[in-house]
């Protein structure tokens, strides 16, 4: 049977992507970023799994405000880098893994979560910067990848409860494949930050910490904060922690804190990462 292997999450920051491709890395300002993904990518190479669920969001390469869907899971053999206006980022175009990407929609929707079926979709810095940063920039991905976007654009995007239950619904789902697999759900996103406006820029530390805690060792208080809170707290672009509650409801009910990582600012954006492992 496939198991879930481990939980990641990280912030996608656009321009964290275009550091890579430039090599920026070892620059004074992007050095202490960069620095908090030694260890995991170190722990990448030892506990490599055979798939990654990964949810983000688009920003409008694949989908607009003409067509949104709440939840979209990617079912096809590959998936195309998307042009954000600047051409591709040069990396390697993502391997899906079609059999269990449509055995979990089939498991989903008979669970009663609403899902819209992707056969193509072109995928964008929110997928493709987590891989960077955990993958390095290989000539091939190592793994296969399960893409599933969520809606954290337009008004209203699902609560954080709903994105906690659709974890502990996708945990069932990957444990009733028949193949014997590892499978990683990401989540990706965040933290804090406000892209326009009077608050641009807006970057609440202390909230960001806070929900990195709580992440761990108390997901169910997560799941109780609002649209609004999210909007307060953390800036018009924080609600994008939702999507780190799929993971953790993916995990089961408790974890263990594998790395952490925090730093502020990038590119006006505070970056959060952490892997956990399930501990049940």
């Amino acid at each position: 049977m496939a198991r879930v292997q481990a939980g990641v999450t990280t912030s996608h920051v656009p321009a964290i992507g275009a550091a890579i491709d430039r090599g920026q890395t070892e620059t004074d300002y992007w050095r202490p970023v960069f620095a908090g993904y030694e260890f995991s990518k170190r722990w990448m190479a030892e506990q490599r799994p055979d798939v990654i669920f990964l949810v983000y969001n688009d920003h409008a390469s694949n989908f607009s405000l003409e067509c949104l869907p709440t939840f979209a899971i990617g079912c096809a053999e590959e998936f195309t880098v998307a042009d954000e206006g600047f051409g591709p980022r040069p990396v390697p175009p993502v391997l899906g893994h079609p059999e269990l990407a449509c055995h979990i929609a089939e498991s989903l929707i008979l669970d009663d979560f609403d899902l819209t079926i992707m056969n193509k979709l072109d995928v964008d810095h929110g997928l493709t910067v987590p891989m960077s940063l955990l993958f390095g920039q290989p000539t091939a991905w190592p793994v296969k990848v399960i893409p599933f976007a969520v809606n954290v654009v337009e008004y209203p995007q699902p609560s954080g409860q709903r994105c906690f239950n659709l974890g502990r619904a996708l945990r069932r789902a990957i444990e009733s494949f028949p193949e014997d697999l590892n499978v990683q759900v990401w989540g990706t996103g965040g933290m804090s930050h406000q892209l326009q406006g009077p608050r641009a820029g807006f970057i609440n530390s202390t909230f960001d910490q806070s929900f990195l805690d709580r992440l761990v060792d108390d997901p169910d208080a997560l799941c109780q904060i609002r649209h609004l809170e999210y909007l307060r707290e953390s800036g018009s672009e924080g609600i994008e922690m939702i999507m780190w509650l799929v993971m953790r409801g993916a995990m089961g009910e408790r974890v263990r804190e594998v790395h952490r990582h925090y730093h502020v600012p990038a590119s006006n954006s505070a970056v959060g990462h952490l892997i956990v492992e399930p501990n049940s």
